[in-house]
């Protein structure tokens, strides 16, 4: 097909050059820039920098958020024949200038939209220059929070006050890079008579089919105002066959909307619950000429989608219905995948969507403090049905409403609305992160006094900007949030934020000041945020940290530990449980296993509640750069003993033992669309593996359902409690309990038989016990950096066995290599003299 409209990238030729600021020696004459990309890459693409991801060299690279930088490149053109041709930036990071042949075409000042500039009239036929000029963006921050008035926040620099990542600024658990540049395609874009300026697809099921709506917004060029023009839709997918008709309407003015209904359509349902069949909408535009003036595409799903928040004995629920069926969330929070962002490709997104599917996963939130994602991030999750909560990007700040902010976070909305809003994995957009919270419990209200801190924007202009754009798309005003909030332009009404009896909420007191033994006190309705530390892979670790000797708290370490007394927190955590271990390897191996424990422990607690309980969100899925955080997966993509805490958690088919009534109950959770029968068998055990009582009784589950057993006196009572554990389960899926800390109990130095064999994509390894082992995890990195087990955090009792395959490249991995007791980790060593 050809098209009257035309792109032309302008991605070569490109330099960088530092103009004014601490520029480092070496910077005094341009270097090659690649676009898309940043000053970052570019200056470690020149080896001009070290890598800003090793020991301490965030600190020695700050100066690079405190210059002004100066982008250019030369093209030739020539006149084409076409009625416009724009300058058109998908994004730039942040504060810009944009210049052609010397005349300034405008400025920028947000990294989450895009601009489009007319330049037929600054365009020369033959070489062209095109610059674009960075400023500071920690220095633009600081003026702008001047000007704006000062606002709360939780960290030194003004993130609030410029329309830039927040993250970018550090976090607690990010590098600070304050990087700029072009990060999204630039090019050159011809069209005649109009153009697509907007394009909104919406798919709703009906019946057995289903109905395309498409709403198109045109611009129109110079003296086409009156030139009829015409709009067509074709739909092709699954059950349609060759034969369905495309449908025509005319423009009307600037506006068409095209309605397609269509007799087959299959549903698109989130992972876990069905297939993800997929729909593409070609839209054209259409004048008096035989090719199309201009054409997109989306790709949809046919799928309804509510949250339920009708109040109820309880309090007030705040459950995922997809296609009339409650969806319990299995959920984790997403950050930026690199801190310098322009490193994340699609195949990377699908290694990590692929990690989270085989963890169990169901939705992925987009945390406000980062990014509205790529295309790739939604179409992938279109394709392997992780739904999508989207935040607007506000995150524990107070933000100011007035000009110029006011504006352009609207026009950054209105454009994201409409970006996302057709893809079926999208379930929710959020007005912010704990803003809400944050304003009643942070004392925002006496250091405000009087200014505003972002009301207008949750409580008015998204709503209403979704209300117009995108009702199909549910809305909450933030996150933590409890439905029948409001804001009456003085103070918020209704109930608390983050109360667990209502809606959304967010766990960090255990994390902060209490042990995670504690996050068994709290039934909420839906949690959106909870979690613990962990160090990063060992590998991931000593690739980024070359301290010597290593220790906790050497520099760093440190450097590499951003969360606020992060160090002694993990402590405090760990101590209740663990005794604190003295040697580095096990002190990394004691802090990860922890942080399993921790989150594994919670999730089958908030499990065992369902359907009171309908949802976790776990604090967090990935890393931007090698750190200790709260992150399943590190910054260099492998995954921690979390991970695995993660992937048994949320497994279809629960079984998990938790305190009922000063008592004991065997909970059993099937999440699965098929019933789930047999005999649930409860034993009390010593730590030799002899059976000191025995329950059993016949179950029967609906698919979705969850049912708690109480279990007798004989089972949950131990005589020695430091000796003594419980297994409950049905079948193979079983549950443990323990009647006292490890620290406190007769746990043995554990005594593991492994063998080895070849198998296709690795090495199959066999685990067998002498006695009772606790969370059994091969730390395989240690032997290949690449490799990464299936299985991990095993209990066995004794004589068990277990395989687990090991995916790696090259022959087969030794079984003394797995056996080091460097690689072979269990609970028992942490609690054994």
């Amino acid at each position: 097909m050809t098209l009257t409209r035309t792109f032309r990238p302008l991605d070569s030729g490109w330099t960088l050059r530092a103009e004014r600021g601490p520029a480092a020696a070496g910077l005094e004459g341009p270097v090659p820039a690649a676009v898309p990309g940043c000053v970052h890459t570019d200056l470690l693409a020149a080896d001009l920098i070290p890598d800003p991801f090793l020991d301490d060299n965030e600190s020695a690279l700050a100066w690079i958020g405190l210059v002004d930088w100066t982008y250019a490149t030369s093209f030739a053109w020539e006149p084409d024949g076409s009625d416009r041709t724009d300058l058109v930036f998908e994004g730039l990071d942040t504060v810009a200038s944009v210049a052609l042949n010397g005349r300034v075409l405008g400025s920028t000042a947000n990294q989450h939209r895009s601009y489009r500039f007319a330049v037929r009239d600054a365009l020369v036929a033959g070489e062209n220059e095109l610059v674009v000029r960075f400023r500071s963006p920690v220095k633009y921050a600081n003026e702008q929070s001047v000007a704006l008035g000062v606002r709360q926040r939780p960290y030194p620099l003004p993130y609030d006050a410029i329309r830039k990542s927040a993250c970018s600024f550090g976090w607690d658990w990010g590098i600070a890079t304050y990087t700029s540049g072009i990060v999204k395609p630039v090019g050159l874009e011809s069209w005649s008579v109009a153009r697509f300026a907007q394009t909104r697809v919406v798919a709703t099921p009906a019946g057995d089919g289903g109905t395309i709506t498409v709403d198109v917004e045109l611009e129109r060029a110079a003296g086409a105002a009156s030139v009829p023009l015409s709009v067509s839709v074709v739909v092709n997918g699954p059950g349609l066959g060759d034969d369905l008709p495309g449908t025509v309407v005319d423009v009307v003015g600037d506006r068409a909307q095209v309605r397609v209904d269509l007799p087959a359509a299959w549903r698109w349902w989130p992972a876990g619950y069905g297939d993800q069949p997929l729909y593409v909408v070609d839209v054209r535009l259409h004048g008096d000429a035989p090719q199309p003036l201009d054409a997109t595409h989306r790709s949809v799903g046919f799928r309804d989608v509510r949250w339920d928040t009708t109040p109820d004995a309880d309090g007030t629920p705040f459950t995922l219905v997809v296609n009339d069926q409650p969806v319990f969330v299995k959920g984790v929070n997403w950050i930026p995948d690199d801190a310098l962002t322009v490193r994340v490709t699609r195949d990377r997104l699908r290694r990590r969507f692929a990690q989270a599917l085989d963890a169990n996963l169901n939705l992925i939130r987009v945390w406000g403090g980062g990014l509205y994602e790529s295309d790739d991030f939604y179409e992938l999750a279109d394709e392997l049905g992780l739904l999508v909560w989207q935040d607007f990007l506000f995150a524990c700040a107070a933000y100011a409403e007035e000009e110029p902010l006011r504006s352009e976070v609207e026009a950054e909305a209105r454009e994201n609305i409409v970006r996302l809003a057709h893809h079926a994995s999208l379930v929710l957009l959020t007005g912010n992160n704990e803003n809400l919270w944050g304003y009643e419990d942070w004392g925002w209200k006496l250091r405000l006094d009087g200014k505003s801190w972002g009301a207008h924007y949750y409580y008015e202009l998204f709503p209403g900007l979704v209300a117009e754009l995108a009702p199909h798309v549910p809305y909450a005003p933030g996150s933590p949030f409890s439905p029948g909030m409001g804001w009456d332009g003085e103070r918020q009404t209704g109930p608390h934020p983050n109360d667990e009896q209502h809606g959304s909420m967010h766990l960090w007191e255990q994390w902060n000041r209490q042990d995670w033994a504690t996050y068994l006190d709290h039934r909420p309705r839906f949690v959106a945020e909870f979690g613990w530390q962990g160090p990063p892979t060992w590998t991931t670790l000593t690739r980024s940290v070359s301290d010597d000797p290593l220790t906790p708290e050497s520099p760093g370490m440190i450097v590499h530990q951003k969360a606020m007394e992060g160090n002694t927190k993990l402590t405090n955590g760990l101590i209740p449980h663990f005794r604190m271990p003295e040697a580095m390897e096990d002190w990394h191996w004691a802090m990860q296993l922890n942080q399993a424990l921790a989150v594994r422990t919670a999730l089958e607690h908030f499990r065992s509640w369902a359907p009171h309980t309908q949802g976790a969100v776990v604090w967090q899925l990935n890393d931007c750069w090698p750190v200790t955080s709260w992150a399943a997966i590190d910054g260099d993509e492998r995954p921690k003993p979390l991970y695995y805490g993660l992937k048994h958690a949320f497994a279809p088919r629960l079984a998990t033992i938790q305190p009922r009534d000063g008592g004991l109950a065997a909970v059993l959770v099937n999440d699965t669309a098929e019933p789930w029968t047999g005999e649930l068998v409860a034993r009390r055990l010593d730590v030799a593996g002899d059976a000191l009582a025995r329950f059993t009784s016949p179950v029967s589950l609906a698919p979705r359902e969850t049912v708690t057993v109480a279990l007798p006196a004989d089972v949950a009572t131990p005589a020695d409690a430091a000796r003594e554990l419980v297994v409950a389960g049905v079948g193979e899926t079983r549950g443990f309990w323990y009647f006292a800390e490890p620290r406190d109990s007769a746990l043995e130095a554990a005594a593991v038989a492994v063998s080895t064999e070849p198998a296709d994509g690795g090495t199959r390894v066999t685990l067998t016990s002498a006695g009772l082992v606790r969370d059994l995890t091969l730390l395989v990195d240690k032997v290949d950096p690449d490799a990464v087990a299936s299985d991990a955090l095993l209990t066995l009792l004794p004589g068990e066995s277990t395989t687990i395959l090991v995916r790696h490249d090259g022959a087969a991995l030794e079984a003394s290599a797995l056996s080091d007791p460097r690689v072979l980790r269990t609970a028992n060593e942490l609690v054994a003299s």
